[in-house]
């Protein structure tokens, strides 16, 4: 990431970047000492709901991992090789056979990152990138897939002058021989543009003009709000002006019709002394406010209602990244999948499972097979390592002594041991989840809002639990538990085929 790495309505045309709904996506980097194994990534993705992926390569083993996940991937051309491929077209077309054509449908690409940044740092292969592109195009038109996967580049921000008001923005000129047919490929083959919006760079560099406030989204009365003086549009958030002024910037050469998708934004949480923002609080603000902000399809503005897709940075904390403190803290989780922060985001409905303050519980499902019921404690409270005692006689879970009501406490306190992440709730289609808290009496469940101690909270750092309702276990580390969710999974395959 470099240092400044950080819908709209135009003459009543209204353009989105899909036809689907506004996303949040993560990008997932690799520059860590401890590099979790792609099926531990791809455990991690799918236990905390993240259904769009950013690759910045296209590495077999992690299409692979994310083959028959349904999680939407997009792939990226290293910058090393923009110069090879933007001068063959058959070097595309090899690029794309083994990268993407081997891999496509069970591997649900649907966006090809061609470089990153190319324009504003790599000159000599900003000349070839149009090409490149052109030619990645031709190799997915070759193979039919033209229709199922875009192709665009992601921009740096730093490319439109000006950026404030909006709707004075315009494009860096000298850059035009790059982005004007650029934008003429992208809106030929209905493409999006790719851009890189980094508030906590703008606001780091702005020397004072922009409020932290202003950055993270916070809330502002109308009187703090920036105003574009031509549009009388107010702004309340850094994020919403630059995808504005890129929107202007491109109605500015003509082209009215290309959607924007964001591929990098997000905020550090931790910083060099002379990078005293770059704070646990103001990354989980920022970020929070973020997914709201997409999710709740706000959208901009200049366009209300029009949401932009947009992925975060990033899934991990990566500490072999060069440069300040900050650029190793960008990740919403460690090398192990634990959360560096708790995101808040109640009220933009399932987005990360880390989000604690929705409060979801795993129970039997309406008709469920006793039998299969009765199959699925026994394994929570044996492969599954529950502590299964409270469901004991004379215990607070044992009434009402039937398999529904043990079975909603076996298959919760298995449900919240990993993460409460949702294939932790299935036992063979047996289970669901639900926001109806299964608490009764004494016997309080864990994760309720009436858990006063009755019952430990178990975390994944922590369980040790003696179980005479099956057979003793112990279980000390749960470091890796996504990738013994899966384990476990496979397991309860076998044990009810």
């Amino acid at each position: 990431m470099a240092m400044h790495f950080l819908l709209l309505l135009f003459a009543m045309s209204i353009v989105t970047a899909s036809d689907e709904e506004p996303f949040i996506g993560v990008n997932v980097g690799t520059f860590l000492s401890d590099m979790p194994h792609p099926t531990q990534v791809v455990a991690l993705l799918k236990a905390q709901k993240i259904q769009h992926v950013r690759l910045y390569d296209a590495d077999q083993a992690m299409l692979i991992a994310l083959a028959k996940t349904g999680i939407q991937v997009s792939v990226s051309v290293p910058n090393e090789e923009i110069l090879a491929i933007g001068q063959s077209n058959s070097t595309a077309a090899n690029w794309v056979s083994r990268n993407v054509v081997a891999h496509y449908p069970a591997t649900n690409i649907i966006s090809i990152c061609v470089g990153s940044e190319v324009v504003t740092s790599m000159p000599n292969a900003a000349k070839v990138l149009v090409n490149a592109l052109k030619y990645i195009h031709s190799a997915l038109v070759a193979a039919n897939l033209d229709h199922k996967i875009k192709v665009s580049t992601p921009l740096s921000s730093s490319i439109i002058l000006d950026s404030f008001p909006p709707s004075q923005a315009f494009f860096n000129r000298s850059l035009n021989p790059v982005l004007v047919p650029l934008l003429d490929f992208l809106q030929s083959t209905d493409s999006y543009l790719m851009l890189n919006i980094y508030p906590y760079y703008d606001y780091m560099q702005s020397n004072g003009a922009i409020s932290l406030e202003y950055a993270l989204f916070k809330p502002l009365p109308p009187n703090k709000e920036a105003v574009d003086s031509n549009t009388l549009l107010h702004y309340s958030n850094v994020f919403d002006a630059v995808v504005d002024a890129a929107y202007f910037a491109m109605s500015f050469i003509n082209y009215t019709n290309i959607p924007i998708v964001v591929t990098e934004t997000g905020w550090p949480s931790k910083g060099d002394p002379n990078e005293p923002d770059a704070t646990l609080d103001n990354a989980n603000t920022y970020n929070s406010n973020l997914i709201k902000h997409v999710l709740n399809t706000t959208g901009t503005p200049k366009n209300p209602g029009i949401a932009t897709s947009t992925y975060i940075y990033e899934l991990y904390n990566e500490d072999m990244k060069q440069g300040p403190l900050s650029e190793k803290n960008w990740g919403l989780f460690d090398e192990n999948g634990v959360p560096i922060y708790i995101l808040h985001l109640t009220g933009s409905g399932a987005v990360l499972a880390n989000d604690t303050t929705n409060q979801t519980y795993c129970i039997a499902k309406d008709g469920a097979d006793p039998k299969m019921l009765q199959a699925g404690i026994d394994w929570a409270c044996g492969a599954g390592k529950v502590d299964c005692s409270p469901l004991l006689q004379g215990q607070p879970c044992y009434e009402p002594d039937n398999v529904i009501a043990h079975a909603n406490y076996a298959f919760d306190t298995y449900y919240h041991q990993m993460g409460k992440s949702p294939e932790s709730c299935d036992f063979n289609e047996m289970a669901t989840i639900s926001t109806t808290d299964p608490s009764h009496g004494s016997c309080v469940f864990l994760g309720s809002l009436g858990n006063n101690g009755t019952f430990s909270n178990i975390t994944g750092a922590s369980l040790n639990s003696t179980n005479s309702y099956s057979s003793a276990c112990n279980l000390h580390s749960f470091d890796l538990r996504g990738l013994l969710m899966v384990i476990g999974l496979l397991i309860w395959g076998v044990v009810l085929p």
